[in-house]
């Protein structure tokens, strides 16, 4: 994470101090993946004080002059046009940091810069697009993209970025599509380039309108009973009285119950060999738009665009 990215015109950014290096790369994330940076981010993440913080920003300009404006209505500082990352930052390591924070683990309460949930496995988006992406969403601005759709192939789209999501196989971000006139899941590895685009975006555009994000779904999951040793699987996924409780968006809900291959039918109908777990309240799938996704409700392929 902390390598050096290719350009001679730099200084090296490694002859600081580990933790100092450490600040310097946070405060470029920041910048990079938010479009703004404020010294005061970097005195909540490492408890440091206003002069320290001060010193790591005047240390990233001597290094990298060119790549920060400053905005003195807003008092940030923002990526400039001409910026270039010093640090050569992991595709895997920034949206782990979308997701949990900057911390390596450490848990620090500090708030999301950008709403984003879901464990999974990751893919590797371009970079340029993931940070004008998180940008425009943190910023809640529209972004025009070209997108590689199953069904349409390639088109330009005009979307409001609100969310990102791991489905356990892809990252992908929920956005409101303004010429169909609702929100919806686009896979950000088929985005191929991504514009922020100046203006306001309407409240009807933004996460708050957005019901099935909103919306939170119950799932009662238990062993498939075609599971002729069903205590095995209760141990398997620490279920108590042989029920696992979890919580899940409505908007994700489709996701998870694909990912862990859980039985969605109402009569249990599919193989117990191959799905372990059944959904015992199928009900609560109704109105869920990504039931279209669990195993055994409807047909796969549904809800990605």
């Amino acid at each position: 994470m902390l390598g050096r990215h290719g350009s001679e015109s730099l200084s090296n950014p490694l002859d600081v101090s580990q933790t100092q290096r450490e600040r310097l790369a946070f405060l470029e994330l920041r910048a990079f993946f938010t479009g703004e940076l404020r010294r005061g981010d970097i005195e909540a993440r490492f408890g440091v004080k206003p002069a320290a913080a001060s010193r790591d920003l005047s240390s990233y300009r001597d290094i990298a002059p060119d790549n920060l404006d400053y905005d003195a209505p807003a008092r940030c500082y923002r990526p400039s046009a001409s910026f270039k990352p010093v640090f050569d930052f992991s595709t895997e390591r920034v949206l782990a940091w979308l997701l949990q924070g900057f911390g390596d683990g450490l848990d620090l309460k500090l708030r999301q810069v950008a709403p984003c949930e879901g464990p999974g496995q990751l893919v590797k988006p371009d970079l340029e697009v993931l940070a004008t992406i998180t940008r425009a969403l943190v910023a809640k601005k529209a972004v025009r993209v070209n997108y590689l759709s199953l069904s349409s192939g390639s088109k330009r789209r005009e979307l409001v970025p609100v969310a990102l999501a791991d489905n356990g196989l892809r990252w992908h971000i929920r956005a409101f599509d303004r010429e169909r006139g609702r929100f919806g899941d686009f896979v950000l590895t088929r985005i191929a380039k991504a514009q922020e685009i100046e203006g306001e975006v309407a409240e009807s555009e933004r996460i708050g309108a957005d019901a099935q994000w909103a919306r939170i779904v119950d799932f009662e999951i238990v062993p498939h009973p075609g599971i002729q040793w069903p205590k095995a699987v209760e141990a398997d996924y620490g279920m108590s009285d042989g029920v696992l409780k979890i919580k899940s968006r409505a908007a994700l809900a489709g996701y998870v119950l694909r990912r862990w291959n859980i039985d969605s039918s109402p009569d249990h109908l599919l193989d117990a060999a191959t799905h372990h777990l059944w959904l015992k309240n199928t009900q609560t799938l109704y109105g869920v738009e990504s039931a279209a996704l669990a195993p055994g409700y409807a047909s796969d392929g549904a809800g990605q665009a």
